[in-house]
This record gives C-alpha cells, sequence and structure tokens, in this order.
C-alpha cells in the first residue's frame, strides 16, 4: 500500500467523501490479493494509479478497504480481484477484468465499453465501465417534498424514460431527446393525464449492449449498477456526476407538479449472465455470495429467465438492497419500487421458496422505507406464482389476474363474470385478509411486458419476428383479439370495434377497486405492431410518437375524462372493501355495492354469461353509480334502478358513442326505467338531483 494512503475504514461500504479524501470499501471474502484502480479518463488504457491492498491492514473480516487522499467527486476507479478461478467451486476471480464497485453511484463510460470484452479472456481495461465517485451533499433539494399518496388517491403511469421522448416528433433537441431533462419538459403532458404517480421502468445503470445484435437492451433489466442512475438517460453523458444530478432535477420538477416517482427495480438478476456471460462486478468480486448457483456449481440458477438469480437472502446481498433502497430514498428522494419478479427474493440460496424470506421482511419494516410505496411482480420465470400469498402486511401486487380475466371479459370468453365481479371489487378472493386494503391490488390490463392495448384488440397472436428469435420469445397466453383482422384495417367496422373494445378495457381498469395503473401511450394508442416482448427495440416501435397526441386527440379526451372523473369521486377512494347493499339494513360503511344483470337485483352468474350490471352507492354524499357492461355480441337492454324524488340518472359514459358523446357528462336520460347498451359496450351513469326538472330543461 502506498505511504500516502491509510488503512481506511469497513463501513460505510462503497467509495465514501471523508474531509481529507475517499474512503473505499468492498466486500470479496475469498479473493486472495485486491487492487483499487484510479483513472483519469473511462477509456483510459490502463490506470493512472495502482493501490495494492494489504490483506492485513487494509482487510476487516472480509472487508477491504483504503482512505487515499486528495480525490474529488468525480474520481473514476474500479478494481482487479484476484483468486481461484475453479467454476466447479463457484470461484470465478479473474484479474483481468476490471470491476465495477457494487456500491457505485455513479457509473461511467462511453463507446469504447465492449461487453464481449468482459466474456473473454484478457485485460478490458481499456473497455470496462468504471465507477465514480460521489458527493451526495453537493445537490440542494431546495424545499422538495414528495406528494406521498396514499393508494387509495393513487394513478400510475408506467413510462420508459428513454421512449417517452426519444421520438423526433418530441419537439426537443436532439440531446435532450429519451433523457431526464426531456422527461421534465413534458411534466404539463403528465398534468394534463391526471396521473398522480409515474413508475419508471429501470433506471438502474443497466448494459444497453445485454442483447443480440444489433438489438440493445431497451428496457434495462439487466442491472450492472443499482445506486447508479442509468447514464444513456442523461443529456450530457460525458459529464461523470451529469446522471446524477439529472435525475434529481427530474425527481425535483415531477414533485413539484404533485407527481410521485417509483421505481422498477430488478433485484432478481444482473446483466452477468449465465456461466458464458461477461464478468463486470460480482461474479468478480465473490461469485458465491451474490448468485444462486445449481448443485454443478458452475452453472447458475436462473429463476428470472436472464440467465442468473441473485442469492437475495445472503447476508451480504440483503444489506446492498436494503442499503440501495435506503440510498435511492434518502439521497435521490424517490417514493417507492416496484419489484421485478419480486418472488425470486423469496428463494433461499439452493433456490427454495422461504416460508418466510428475511430480504422481503426486512424491506416490509425497513423504517427509511417506511413511507414509501412497495410493490411486488410476485411470480418468478420457475412458476413460482404468489399473487395473494406474497409476504407481508404492507406489499400490494401487481394484479395479473386482474388482467387476465377482465381481458377475457372484454373478448366475450365464457365462464368470465364470477371472476370479473371479483376483480372489479378489489379481488377479495385473491386477498382475503380482513385488514388488507382493497387498493393494495395494482390493477392494469397492459404493461410494457405483453401487447400494448392497441395491439391487444389489433392482433390475435405475437409477431416478434424483429426480436430474432423466430418469433419464440413472449408469452403465448395474451387473451387477445384482433376484431376480425389481424393488425391494421381500412375497414370502419372493425377500427369502430377496436376503438369501442379499447375504451370498454379502460373504464373497467379505473372503476375497480384498486390501483389503476395506465401504461405509456396507450392513451393515444400506441402500437408495437403486435410485438409483445419489445424488450430489444429501442427504435420507433417503443417510442412515444408525439404525433399521435393530435391525432388520437378524440380517445386521449376519453382517457383524460375517464381518470379525472374516477379521481374525484369518493366511492373510488375507499379504503375498505365494498360492502354488499342489503335493502333491510341500515349500511353505515360509506360505499356498498348491489349487482344486476338486465333485470335489477338478478345477475346471471352462468357459464355462458356475458353481461354484468353494478350499482355503486356512496352513503357520503348521497351519489349513486350505476355501471353496464355489456361483453355481448348484440345489443342488450338494462333495467335501471329507481331513485329518490328529484333524482334522475345521467349519462357519464357510453362507449359506443363517438368523441365527445363517448364521455358527456350532464346528459339527462329520457328513459329512467331502461337503457339500451349496444353490443360490446360499456356505459357509466350518475345520479344528478335537480326539484324540478321540467324547469331545468
Amino acid at each position: 500500500m502506498s505511504s500516502d494512503t491509510s488503512a481506511g475504514l469497513s463501513f460505510p461500504i462503497g467509495a465514501t467523501m471523508q474531509p481529507d479524501g475517499v474512503n473505499f470499501c468492498i466486500f470479496s471474502r475469498n479473493c486472495t490479493a485486491l487492487e483499487l484502480l484510479l483513472f483519469d479518463h473511462h477509456d483510459d488504457p490502463r490506470p493512472a494509479r495502482v493501490i495494492q491492498l494489504d490483506p492485513v491492514r487494509n482487510r476487516t473480516f472480509y472487508y477491504w478497504h483504503v482512505c487515499v487522499p486528495g480525490l474529488r467527486a468525480g474520481q473514476l476507479y474500479g478494481y482487479r480481484a484476484y483468486g481461484p478461478f475453479v467454476p466447479d467451486e463457484g470461484h470465478r476471480f479473474d484479474p483481468g477484468k476490471v470491476l465495477l464497485d457494487p456500491y457505485a453511484r455513479g457509473i461511467m463510460y462511453g463507446a469504447n465499453y465492449s461487453r464481449e470484452a468482459a466474456k473473454h479472456p484478457g485485460d478490458n481495461c481499456a473497455q470496462s465501465m468504471k465507477s465514480v465517485v460521489v458527493d451526495p451533499d453537493a445537490y440542494d433539494w431546495e424545499d422538495d417534498v414528495s406528494p406521498r399518496y396514499l393508494y387509495s388517491g393513487t394513478a400510475i403511469y408506467e413510462l420508459h424514460v428513454g421512449g417517452f421522448t426519444h421520438h423526433p416528433s418530441s419537439g426537443l433537441e436532439p440531446h435532450r431527446r429519451g433523457t431526464y431533462a426531456g422527461l421534465i419538459e413534458k411534466i404539463p403532458y403528465l398534468q394534463s393525464l391526471g396521473i398522480t404517480t409515474i413508475e419508471l421502468l429501470p433506471v438502474q445503470q443497466f448494459d444497453e449492449q445485454n442483447a443480440t445484435p444489433p438489438l440493445t437492451n431497451y428496457w434495462g433489466y439487466s442491472t450492472v449498477g443499482f445506486f447508479a442512475p442509468h447514464r444513456g438517460y442523461c443529456s450530457c453523458p460525458t459529464d461523470p456526476l451529469g446522471p446524477l444530478d439529472e435525475f434529481r432535477d427530474m425527481v425535483k420538477a415531477l414533485h413539484r407538479a404533485g407527481i410521485e416517482v417509483i421505481l422498477d427495480v430488478a433485484f432478481n438478476h444482473t446483466a452477468e449472465d449465465d456461466e458464458f456471460g461477461p464478468t463486470l462486478s460480482f461474479r468478480g468480486l465473490e461469485n458465491r455470495a451474490y448468485y444462486i448457483l445449481q448443485e454443478n456449481r458452475a452453472l447458475y440458477a436462473n429463476y428470472s429467465g436472464c440467465g442468473n438469480s441473485l442469492n437475495a437472502n445472503n447476508s451480504i446481498v440483503r444489506r446492498l438492497i436494503i442499503d440501495c433502497l435506503s440510498y435511492w430514498v434518502q439521497e435521490m428522494h424517490v417514493d417507492g419500487f416496484r419489484f421485478d419478479l419480486a418472488s425470486v427474493l423469496s428463494r433461499d440460496e439452493w433456490g427454495l421458496p422461504l416460508r418466510s424470506p428475511q430480504t422481503l421482511w426486512t424491506i416490509e419494516s425497513d423504517p427509511v422505507l417506511a413511507g414509501t410505496k412497495i410493490i411486488a411482480e410476485a411470480w418468478d420465470a420457475a412458476g413460482l406464482y404468489q399473487v395473494g400469498s406474497f409476504i407481508g402486511h404492507r406489499w400490494a401486487e401487481w394484479n395479473g389476474q386482474f388482467r387476465d380475466d377482465v381481458r377475457q371479459f372484454v373478448k366475450s370468453d365464457a365462464g368470465t363474470i364470477r371472476r370479473l365481479a371479483a376483480r372489479i371489487t378489489g379481488s377479495p378472493d385473491l386477498y382475503p385478509q380482513l385488514d388488507r386494503e382493497p387498493n393494495r391490488s395494482i390493477n392494469f390490463v397492459t404493461c410494457h411486458d405483453g401487447f400494448t392495448l392497441a395491439d391487444l384488440v389489433s392482433y390475435s397472436i405475437k409477431h416478434n419476428e424483429a426480436n430474432s428469435e423466430n418469433n419464440r420469445d413472449g408469452s403465448d397466453a395474451n387473451f387477445s383479439w384482433n376484431c376480425g383482422a389481424e393488425g391494421p384495417s381500412d375497414d370502419p367496422a372493425i377500427n369502430a370495434l377496436r376503438l369501442r373494445q379499447m375504451k370498454n378495457l379502460l373504464t373497467i381498469l379505473f372503476v375497480s377497486q384498486g390501483t389503476p395503473m395506465l401504461s405509456m401511450g396507450d392513451e393515444i394508442q400506441r402500437t408495437q405492431l403486435g410485438n409483445n416482448n419489445a424488450f430489444c427495440q429501442d427504435n420507433e416501435l417503443n417510442w412515444f410518437d408525439w404525433r399521435e397526441v393530435d391525432r388520437q386527440a378524440g380517445f386521449l379526451r376519453f382517457v383524460r375524462k375517464l381518470i379525472r372523473f374516477t379521481q374525484l369521486r369518493n366511492v373510488f377512494q375507499q379504503e375498505r372493501f365494498w360492502a354488499t347493499c342489503d335493502p333491510a339494513a341500515s349500511h353505515t360503511e360509506t360505499t356498498c355495492i348491489a349487482w344486476h344483470g338486465l333485470h335489477l337485483s338478478q345477475p346471471d352468474w352462468s357459464y355462458h354469461s356475458h353481461c354484468l350490471a353494478f350499482t355503486l352507492h356512496d352513503h357520503r354524499n348521497g351519489e349513486q353509480l350505476h355501471i353496464m357492461l355489456n361483453a355481448y355480441w348484440e345489443p342488450l337492454a338494462f333495467d335501471l334502478p329507481q331513485l329518490l324524488a328529484g333524482q334522475y340518472w345521467q349519462r357519464v359514459i357510453d362507449t359506443s358513442l363517438p368523441s365527445p358523446d363517448d364521455f358527456a357528462e350532464g346528459a339527462v336520460l329520457d328513459d329512467q326505467s331502461q337503457y339500451p347498451v349496444a353490443a360490446r359496450s360499456t356505459v357509466v351513469l350518475k345520479s344528478w338531483f335537480h326539484p324540478d326538472l321540467e324547469t331545468y330543461a
């Protein structure tokens, strides 16, 4: 060790600014020697300085540490770890590879970076990513405060930072397209939608090269740095500290606009892939700690479908996850997390599901995270499906069953009525816990993974040929229907039906109990041309085309009004499951629900039923909503509940009507006893009080 360095400390882990320099600390149990490398530029073929850590002076337990004076924020660094390369025993040390710090707050690279160079023998110094020293206290958050909405008042918009503004039609300067700065400029659009929360697809540093060339990893589920904002979304990519400041600028601007920020995090795997993948960080530091290995330790357990699985319940990995989440909340001011394939985090080091997984319980009970939203994608790629049985008292869940059941009902599949009723009422069959808030069910009909809303009604099968996997990738269980023709159509009848079906899907989504989530671009009928797994398409197939805001103005108007209508109604802000209305009882619940079919109080629960109606009674203000769902291929006449004297039914939504009549609050019905609902249509009525309708007319 150089004489101008000191031994350093084993805490905090990572690179930490000190008054006299920077303290570096990193975990490795089985390495025999460790070097800290300091760089002047990200593409330097060799480090400007190499500091050899003494295994006695610079090591405490399994933590290697050193304090280097005179360093500043923006310093580039990496590690070389020496040790056994014995894959059969789970060891993959390779001193030819420059390794990222798992706790790096920033990561630097340029056009020189090569994933391939990290796969093969030899030195990859000039072609490696470099870690960046960061000073978290250097940023001025001013008066930033999180909106912290209750789930009951939340409407989520799932958004891809790059794809949202990358299209030339965004109107942004080229260097700001697809960036955090570009998203800031589009905040007024998000406000106009009426959403409260954006859920960002992965923004932790990922490996864009983790795809079959010339394709790229677009979605970002290929993490190399869990603490670092993705550099590819920075408008100043040559600035080592640029991504941090620009990300924080974005969060601060969104908060000022009243919008929460949730991060989609993938702690289930990393970009290092399987046994043939690159050595970027974790496997080169302590492979046996960071990953779940098979009985043959040369092979990786693959519960993620992405080549490897993080050993999330190992104490070292659990600490990394908790430290990482705390960092994003405390230092980056995010408001919550959606955990990709969260069921992987319930597996032990042998891959077996734990009855009481410590990592998930720690996330739930951590006081730093107590005010945040934590949302689980409660399944994994190896068949572990925990929707309705995920651990804890605070976790919300992506309700995949809501997506499937609503899709099947709208496309007129038989046997869906009872399941649909359960989804509308917060899925009490999946979540029977008496103390559970119904809004912990995150309801959606589309998301990044699968068909877009427009494609859901335009394609009956997936069309993933552009992904270069011979259409083998992506799910075949889409529950989609092309409405009479596969793909784009010039038939007015088919296009009218598709428009109606999209409105049906979204109306059911927003009038159901639970927290609704809208996928980016569905409000302007964004299409991926039938590709239901566009993870590798960083092009116009995925980008938000801003020209469609004007072209689809009528549909966009419908979506905006639908969100606003439900956000302003007390019945959709309840924190308890709706009670079933009982005419003989005096209801104390704020909202109760009554089920109907074509005739009042006579719902048809039979296997071949394709229609359902229900009335929501708001006992706080006396308002009633009556919703009629007709998934039958012919029009049906529904009886209407009788209102009190001076009350009248007004039409709010009729998805069979053209814009602007499809959403027209204030239209009093001529016939207050019955409503003819067109084929494959949804109607929403609301009660309206006026003591003298004739005078009003």
